[in-house]
Parts: structure tokens; sequence; C-alpha cells
């Protein structure tokens, strides 16, 4: 993924003037492209999070398009006060680029971990929140988020994550249907679309067949698709890497309860508790239970069982 925002970055670069990079002393090696190409309108502050965010919004207010990058936890929980007031309160068009989300950074400890980004930026007003699966969801959204009037977040993985194909275009706002089923749906969301991918290939051998739909974008959230699934599965699973409290569940849930809509709604990803010690992100999953396996076993046990709502 970070291969692809570097990528998309420059290209966006050379079709707007107005795009400029500020990093939090991060990237080097990444940008050397963008930095040869564009060097004027590559800034490191160094590790100075609070003023990454103060300057970018100057350049907003500018007419630049500030695109500005760092650690997911750095670049959400350090610099939160001024994403609020000096990008949110004036709905500036600045991109947030939080690298290296979820547990990404899991062997570096908890002051590397991001599992709260996406409820944080939820939570300020007018903020778009994008979490892609995968490196082509990163290219197109990335584009398409430099177009918006206010202020965007985007969460980005590191080098190596699969690609996935789907015949549903990568629009803002607009959840993908990686794979059509009936009676049971998985809701994904950033790295856990791969996963689930994963886990449905071995299904198929079974007869199993969930729906999978992709929720790339959190904030807005995608109601149309929730309307859609609502429809023609009775039991939703909810996958990702984040706290339960501000991600996708949560948005599921609070939808689900002001349609006053009942449905069976499982929710896989992490507990809400602090990681100690260095452990391996795919060990995190397994123990926590949400990787390929744990993912396949959900879905076997809820097919079997045709739960109805409760």
């Amino acid at each position: 993924m970070r291969r692809a925002f570097a990528e998309a970055l420059t290209e966006a670069a050379e079709r707007d003037p107005r795009v400029i990079f500020l990093t939090g002393d991060l990237g080097y090696g990444v940008f050397d492209d963008f930095i040869a190409r564009f060097g004027p309108r590559y800034i490191n502050v160094g590790v100075a999070e609070a003023q990454l965010v103060n300057a970018a919004a100057g350049l907003a207010r500018e007419g630049f398009r500030p695109v500005i990058y760092s650690i997911a936890s750095f670049m959400t929980g350090r610099p939160f006060e001024q994403i609020r007031f000096s990008v949110g309160y004036g709905r500036l068009p600045v991109v947030i680029v939080g690298a290296g989300g979820g547990l990404c950074y899991s062997e570096c400890g908890v002051s590397h971990h991001a599992l709260d980004d996406y409820a944080l930026m939820r939570l300020v007003p007018g903020m778009t929140v994008v979490a892609p699966g995968d490196p082509g969801e990163v290219r197109a959204l990335l584009g398409q988020m430099l177009q918006l009037p206010g202020p965007s977040y985007i969460r980005i993985g590191k080098y190596g994550e699969p690609t996935y194909e789907a015949e549903a275009p990568v629009v803002l706002g607009r959840a993908r249907m990686l794979k059509d089923g009936d009676r049971l749906a998985v809701l994904t969301t950033g790295e856990t679309a791969p996963l689930a991918l994963d886990a449905l290939s071995e299904l198929a051998g079974e007869n199993i067949c969930p729906i999978l739909c992709q929720f790339h974008t959190l904030a807005p959230l995608d109601t149309q698709a929730l309307e859609t699934l609502h429809t023609r599965a009775d039991t939703w699973i909810v996958v990702e890497e984040a706290y339960r409290h501000g991600a996708l569940f949560s948005g599921v849930q609070d939808w689900l309860y002001a349609a006053g809509i009942r449905k069976r709604l499982l929710r896989l990803g992490p507990n809400e508790d602090f990681v100690l010690g260095n452990p391996r992100r795919e060990d995190l999953r397994r123990s926590a239970g949400f990787d390929a396996p744990a993912i396949a076993k959900t879905c076997r046990a809820e097919w079997s069982a045709g739960k109805e709502p409760s």
C-alpha cells in the first residue's frame, strides 16, 4: 500500500500543482521520486506532529492541497487537538495519512498500535474517513480524496499486501461488493478484506457462499449498501482491525438502531485492551479471532445454524 500511495501521490502532484506533501520525519526512500520531481513541494517538519497539522492548515488556507503523513498512531492521537480546530473547524481540504494502521506495527509496542484512529477521525465533524483494503483501492481513493472540499483521513498499510479484483468500481463513499452470495453477509473494512477473501475461498468448496462487502469508506458510511444487504442476508459478520467503538461495527450498529431493524450482528476484531509485548500481527489476529480461519469458522457455524435475528 505504501508504494501505491507514493505513486498515486506523485501522479496527483503531476496533475495538480497545488498538491503539496508534508511528512513528520518519515518515509525515507519511499518518496524519492516525488522529491526528485517536486522538491519545493516536499516539506519535512521533523518529529512535530502538531506543527505538521498546523502547517498544512495554513497551506490549505493559501489554496494548496496539503497531504500530511506519519505513522497512524502519531498522526491521529498526538495532534488530535490541531486536527479538530486547525483543520476540522475550518473544514479545510487537508488529506491526513496514517501509515501502518491497526496492528501493522505490532512488534513495535503500544506506542505504534493504531486501533483508535478510525474512532478519533470519525469524531471530527465533516471528516471523510477512508480504509482501503489493497493497493488498488489506495490508488483509486487518494485522487478522489484530493477533490473533496473538506478534510479527510486515510489509513494505509506497509508493503506486500495482496491485491484483489472486483467488478464494482472504487468510488469514495460507496461500499464494494467483492463476492456475491446469499443468507449471510461479511462486512469488512481496511485490510480485513483480504482475510475475508481467503476465508470465502476456503468455504466455496463447502458450498457456503456468503456475500462479501468491503466498506473502504467509514465516514460517510454507505447506508444504501446496508439497506441492500438488509434485504439479502439475515446475519451480518463485521470484521475490523480496530476497537469496536468508532469503527465499522459501531457505525453499522447505530444505523440498524436508527432504522429500527433487527439483525443478527456479529463482530470479529481486536479486544478493547492494550497489547503488551512485541507479538506478531498474525499471532494477534489469530489470538483475537479475526484471521482467515476464524472468519471461515464463524461463517461455517452461522451458515449451519441458520439462526433468526435476535
